[in-house]
């Protein structure tokens, strides 16, 4: 149970992250209608995030305050390279930060279906319905893929 106590933790943490970039760019494009497509994403990861503390407690374990802290500073971090707003280079780092997303979100797909997988024989694990959880990750991906490419037409644009 301690390897899947780490898994968990490994993905709690990464949600921290995700939550902490989503809510500096809800805040740096604000009024505008990337804010509306972030909250929306925001809910969704929060929602996801519930279900990893939810299956951490049912474990009996705790989370993991270190992992946490960790992924809030690495985030923190970040802000030097994802120079957020219109700027010469347009919106690079919005286009990062949403490739970071998406990342992210894509391994949370692979962790829904490794849990999935995992609940035939872990029976603490047989609460979520992970085939809607995995929708769910494959829909974010989409949803972000869509808006990295509507910005990259921009940030790569000549001239």
């Amino acid at each position: 149970m301690e390897n899947l106590a780490t898994y968990l933790n490994d993905h709690l943490a990464g949600s921290v992250a995700a939550l902490e970039l989503i809510d500096r760019l809800i805040d740096a494009y604000k009024g505008t209608p990337h804010a509306e497509f972030l909250k929306e994403l925001r809910s969704d990861i929060a929602a996801d995030q519930k279900v990893l503390t939810e299956l951490i407690a049912t474990l009996g374990k705790k989370e993991s305050l270190l992992r946490k802290t960790v992924a809030w500073i690495l985030e923190k971090l970040s802000r030097a390279k994802m120079q957020l707003g219109h700027s010469k280079k347009g919106d690079f780092g919005f286009f990062q930060a949403l490739e970071a997303l998406f990342l992210g979100i894509a391994g949370k797909r692979e962790l829904w279906r490794a849990l999935a997988t995992a609940a035939q024989t872990v029976p603490e694990l047989r609460k979520p319905n992970y085939p809607e959880l995995e929708q769910r990750a494959i829909a974010q991906c989409q949803r972000v893929e869509a808006k990295r490419l509507e910005i990259a037409r921009e940030v790569f644009r000549k001239g």
